[in-house]
């Protein structure tokens, strides 16, 4: 927390620096490039390295220990009901929050403009993404959904880290070794939660850099963009953060007593480590070691359940992106005077939890689904310039929701997994 409050201050510092004193530009370019972005890359590349063998080996060793089908049906209701759940109430609370605040009505037209120009550049390169997405005809379609889960080239897909098709392998070497004679499973299981400790031991070493990775992420961001932007779109931003306080302050802790009689805020309080790595990583992907780390050892979640829910929810339970997206399509659609009937914004609340599903797992990674939203209901899908600049600090927040989501349904399937037993 330190370093995350300090980086800040520190980009605050720099950035307004740069603007006032020509001569600092280079000294503030090479402060930024040589030392503060390899120091939080480093912390970075320790948390992705470990993410392919740590998800596989907790996944496949957790449904190899599961002692029948039947048991394993019943945590994979418990878990996509959950991460269904959630995902709705978030992408309403947006939507909502949104229709009655208003914040983009009465926005002036020339701001816009500026905004739009500024950014033209970022919505091109979004667009042509988006439209990469798209299908063309059914089979398209079909073959993007196969690509998704069961891909040619499993070895191409870890390398980008698309986890759905890693979790499909996981999930079926499990059910492989389930097969096999006990002493064999036995074995084969021990081997894999082995590989799963040593990857949580790296985890570890790479928490050990936190405060330091933590300053330097969040001063190369702040250092950046300043605060002048957050200026023109200060409502805005108030309101998405708004949501995002009440769903961790007071949704998050109501389904935590409601669903397992747990204490909401304790369950919270153990998470802070995990809520700072997600805030300055801005990705459910870099953070999942640390979320099964603290699962495991501080919310006393089994690995069975731990490796089985978090991964999943890490790849598809995105409830920070559909209610950030529903957010941003009521914003754009009043900033350009659109009025959205009941039955679109109903639309809107689906199609940001469907897409939400599909978004990648990284920083800024539901954008280019967002464009496809907002084409959906007639709103100009261009009008996501006006407020990417401002996007990359509430992705931050918008993660934090993300993976508190994650363990909200750990915490609940492990609490239905133990009364079942």
């Amino acid at each position: 927390m330190v370093g995350l409050v300090g980086g800040t201050l520190a980009g605050l510092g720099a950035h307004e620096l740069r603007t006032r004193v020509p001569d600092a530009v280079g000294i503030l370019d090479g402060l930024t490039d040589a030392v503060a972005y390899p120091a939080g890359q480093i912390f970075l590349r320790l948390l992705f390295i470990v993410v392919v063998p740590l998800v596989f080996a907790s996944i496949a060793a957790g449904v190899a220990r599961i002692a029948s089908p039947a048991a394993l049906g019943r945590m994979g209701m418990r878990t996509f009901g959950c991460f269904a759940v959630t995902m709705c109430l978030s992408a309403v609370l947006g939507v909502t929050a949104m229709r009655m605040i208003g914040p983009g009505e009465g926005f002036d037209p020339a701001v816009r403009d500026e905004l739009m120009s500024a950014f033209s550049g970022d919505v091109a390169r979004i667009e042509t993404a988006s439209q990469a997405a798209e299908p063309v005809t059914l089979r398209v379609r079909i073959t993007q959904i196969l690509d998704a889960v069961l891909p040619r080239n499993i070895l191409g897909a870890v390398t980008q880290l698309q986890m759905l098709p890693l979790i499909v392998l996981a999930l079926l070497t499990g059910f492989g070794l389930s097969a096999m004679a006990p002493d064999r499973r036995e074995r084969a299981a021990s081997a894999l939660e082995i590989v799963a400790d040593a990857m949580i031991a790296i985890v570890g070493l790479a928490m050990r850099l936190a405060p330091i990775a933590v300053f330097c992420l969040i001063f190369v961001v702040v250092e950046r963009f300043g605060l002048q932007l957050l200026g023109k779109l200060a409502m805005y931003v108030g309101v998405v953060i708004g949501c995002y306080l009440i769903q961790m302050l007071i949704l998050y802790p109501a389904l935590i007593r409601a669903l397992t009689g747990r204490g909401g805020f304790a369950t919270l309080k153990s998470c802070i480590p995990l809520m700072v790595t997600a805030f300055s990583t801005s990705s459910s992907s870099a953070t999942l070691p640390t979320t099964i780390r603290t699962a495991e050892r501080d919310l006393g979640i089994r690995p069975a359940v731990a490796g089985f829910v978090l991964p999943l929810g890490a790849t598809i339970n995105m409830n920070g992106t559909a209610l950030f997206e529903g957010c941003v399509v009521l914003f754009v659609a009043q900033i350009f005077g659109i009025e959205l009937t009941l039955a679109q914004q109903f639309l809107v609340v689906l199609l940001c939890v469907v897409t939400s599903v599909g978004a990648a797992g990284i920083p800024g990674g539901s954008l280019p689904l967002l464009m496809l939203v907002m084409a959906q209901v007639g709103v100009p899908p261009a009008g996501l310039a006006i407020i990417l600049g401002v996007d990359r600090i509430l992705d931050m927040g918008r993660t934090v929701v993300n993976v508190m989501g994650d363990v909200v349904a750990a915490v609940y399937v492990e609490s239905g997994e133990r009364r079942t037993a």
